[in-house]
């Protein structure tokens, strides 16, 4: 009879096998010593950690070198500043006496209805080679970091005039009510023919960016938008880098334009409103239905005045001229 006969173990062991003979046994005292050096490692590392900690606090302190934790950056309600903030970007090689009645002519106004006003130069964003007129965008996320509290922020091109001082802004088109009786609906985003459409059922209390069109398209010379997070989304994705390098023919417009009709985030808060409403031209692609500069008008715009060899200041005496008899 044949009994099995148990697996032979072989006297070599797999090579992943362990192999209990090649263990180095350790002294005592070396491992004591290594012990102590990782502990050592570690008490300096966590020491290192604090260490910056603490200069970034003394860095970002007040005067008395308290640190600038959460706890100590103040939160500002929105609408506990002024109501309106206008923004004008300043060409800083600009004739300078020009540049101070196009000041002059915001604050003033602004003075007369509690307003403020922001006057950066172009120069100071980072457009990295692209036109000047993209500043207007980082202008007005720079204004709302100065001013948190206010509400709405009206950026106005240089080349434009506040013709009617009396009207202010916030009353005459801003209410949810007043946007609501005005806002263009169902209408081309970019005329004549775009597929893309205003929507017809916003409610005035949930627009945030104000706008108007000329014949040609959208007209961001003057517009408005509402303080909060989705401006700061909104102005952040205007400003994106991948636009600015897309070499649109009219720059930030022509980039207003494409994510306008591609994005219903922001479509969704827009309001188009007549063009006399806020930024009617004095010469220029005028919309053929409201889009002329008449008397009453709240601003009379000269786009394109600056550029082309064109003269601003001798296009707009006229209008400043009137605005000196209206003030006797």
């Amino acid at each position: 009879m044949h009994f099995a006969m148990p697996p032979r173990k072989t006297s070599r062991p797999p090579p992943y096998a362990r192999n209990q003979g090649s263990i180095i046994a350790i002294p005592p005292a070396l491992k004591n010593l290594l012990r102590r050096d990782k502990l050592r490692l570690v008490v300096v590392g966590i020491l290192g950690f604090l260490g910056i900690v603490w200069l970034l606090g003394r860095r970002g302190g007040n005067s008395q070198g308290v640190a600038w934790t959460a706890a100590h950056i103040p939160k500002v309600a929105i609408g506990s500043g002024a109501p309106v903030v206008i923004v004008t970007v300043i060409d800083p090689k600009a004739d300078p006496s020009w540049t101070q009645r196009i000041k002059s002519n915001r604050e003033e106004y602004a003075k007369r209805h509690g307003y403020l006003t922001f006057f950066p130069t172009d120069d100071q964003y980072p457009l990295r080679g692209s036109p000047a007129t993209w500043s207007r965008v980082p202008a007005i996320r720079h204004a709302m970091t100065l001013y948190p509290g206010s509400t709405f922020f009206w950026y106005l091109d240089a080349t434009a005039l506040i013709m009617t001082p009396s009207l202010a802004i916030h009353t005459h088109l801003l209410t949810p009510a007043r946007l609501e009786s005005l806002m263009i609906t169902n209408a081309p985003v970019v005329p004549p023919d775009s597929v893309i459409k205003t929507f017809s059922n916003l409610k005035g209390d949930r627009i945030d960016f104000v706008v108007t069109q000329d014949k040609e398209g959208l007209a961001p010379s003057s517009f408005v938008i509402r303080n909060g997070e989705w401006a700061k989304y909104f102005l952040d994705a205007w400003f994106d880098p991948i636009y600015r390098s897309y070499n649109f023919q009219k720059a930030e417009s022509h980039a207003l334009e494409h994510i306008v009709q591609w994005h219903g985030t922001i479509l969704a808060k827009l309001a188009l409103v007549p063009q006399n409403m806020l930024n009617a031209y004095a010469s220029g692609p005028a919309s053929l239905k409201d889009g002329q500069f008449k008397e009453g008008n709240l601003v009379a715009t000269f786009p394109g005045c600056d550029k082309d060899a064109r003269d601003c200041a001798k296009e707009q005496q006229t209008y400043f001229d009137v605005l000196e008899r209206t003030k006797t």
